[in-house]
């Protein structure tokens, strides 16, 4: 048995209709994208290089003005509802802190936030690192400046949605989850640079089919492992500073210099630096093949990713690393590896079209045999990023 795929959430007309009984009126209907990252990982929050897609699993948000000074929320997958005065917006440490956290960031960029009730719907999953947290950042923020009339554009939203998470939630995501749900395109992964915030456009093949395998370990970040991995970044950065003066981030070191200064730096903070360092270059080298066609070189950078993330970043588990052994030596498989903060969630499998079928029941089969755990695979298409369904 295999999940081929997560619970859709409800339709747009039902998302309608659930509303009006929940809240007595007609909602306005926005969502935004999950997201997988095909290469690129731990290396935003050193300003380093991102290759990330918006995928075709959504958060839906309907929403609605209210007259007075409150703003509810309802989780229609957790069946939980809360209600807060938009003045007095401070953390409680439970789910709600997402949105509320988007409302106080909005406010903290005098922006106006309206009452009103919002009914969250999501299909992404939760905690198998494909963003659900930025996906219903993201469609809150454009849901609630979209009812203000009070639009900013797309990189302006996304950095307002990273504060959320970073000073409101309290985990120190960097930039790339809110910037592709805001900025996704179907058909394209986005090539992101996370210093200057420019990004290019990165079509994937018509041919090639972007198979995601939840390993159904959920991972737990905020506060957590996810913080001391930054935090070893920027030790390993204030400790090379003393003989690289002028650098900011890891973004700034070479693989020379980390090698002539290692005696800086402890063993474990010498595996932090080497893996941003080296993945930075993997995700320049992967859009670039990607870009001239050579698919047949990105099985071993997406394998060296995984790799350096296990072994020098400490992120990987067993069951991560049983999914990426188990797909690898699938046919039509051109690359695969773990995706998202680590620590339990899913891989990411490039598979030709025409083996996608068989590359989902097999891999199912042998993870469920080895493992004792029914994954969920979902065969997913590149989208666009946030936006208001009016039809």
């Amino acid at each position: 048995m295999v999940n081929v795929a997560p619970a859709r959430s409800t339709s747009t007309s039902t998302l309608q209709s659930r509303f009006r009984a929940r809240y007595g009126v007609a909602p306005r209907i926005f969502r935004a994208a999950g997201r997988v990252n095909l290469i690129g990982e731990h290396t935003d929050y050193s300003e380093g290089y991102v290759l990330p897609v918006a995928i075709d699993l959504f958060c839906s948000i309907g929403i609605a003005p209210r007259t007075d000074a409150n703003i509810s929320v309802y989780s229609e997958r957790l069946d939980l509802y809360e209600k807060r005065d938009v003045h007095d917006l401070r953390p409680q440490g439970s789910w709600s802190d997402y949105p509320f956290g988007v409302c106080w960031s909005l406010q903290q960029s005098d922006l106006p936030v309206p009452a009103c009730d919002i009914y969250i719907s999501s299909e992404v999953p939760i905690g198998a690192g494909l963003s659900s947290s930025a996906a219903l950042e993201v469609s809150v923020s454009y849901a609630l400046l979209s009812i203000a009339q009070r639009m900013v554009d797309r990189t302006r939203l996304a950095l307002i949605c990273q504060r959320a998470e970073n000073e409101f939630v309290g985990a120190r995501c960097g930039i790339m989850d809110q910037f592709v749900a805001c900025h996704g395109r179907a058909q394209q992964a986005i090539m992101l640079d996370c210093r200057t915030l420019n990004y290019q456009e990165v079509p994937i093949p018509q041919n090639i089919q972007l198979v995601i395998c939840n390993t159904m370990v959920e991972h737990e970040l905020a506060g957590g492992e996810y913080n001391a991995r930054r935090a070893d970044c920027e030790e390993a950065v204030r400790r090379l500073a003393t003989h690289l003066p002028g650098i900011r981030t890891l973004r700034d070191v070479t693989l020379v210099d980390l090698e002539r200064y290692a005696g800086q730096l402890s063993p474990t903070l010498y595996r932090r630096a080497r893996h941003v360092i080296t993945e930075n270059e993997r995700t320049l080298e992967f859009a670039s093949a990607w870009r001239d066609g050579r698919i047949q070189d990105l099985g071993g950078l997406m394998a060296a990713s995984h790799r350096s993330l296990k072994e020098d970043f400490e992120v990987s588990c067993k069951e991560l690393d049983t999914m990426v052994r188990i797909a690898g030596r699938q046919p039509g498989v051109f690359g695969t590896r773990m995706t998202g903060g680590g620590f339990g969630g899913c891989t990411i499998n490039l598979v030709s079209q025409e083996h996608a079928a068989s590359f989902v029941s097999h891999v199912a089969s042998e993870y469920r045999s080895a493992t004792g755990i029914i994954p969920d695979v979902y065969t997913c298409s590149p989208s666009d990023g946030v936006h208001e369904i009016t039809a």
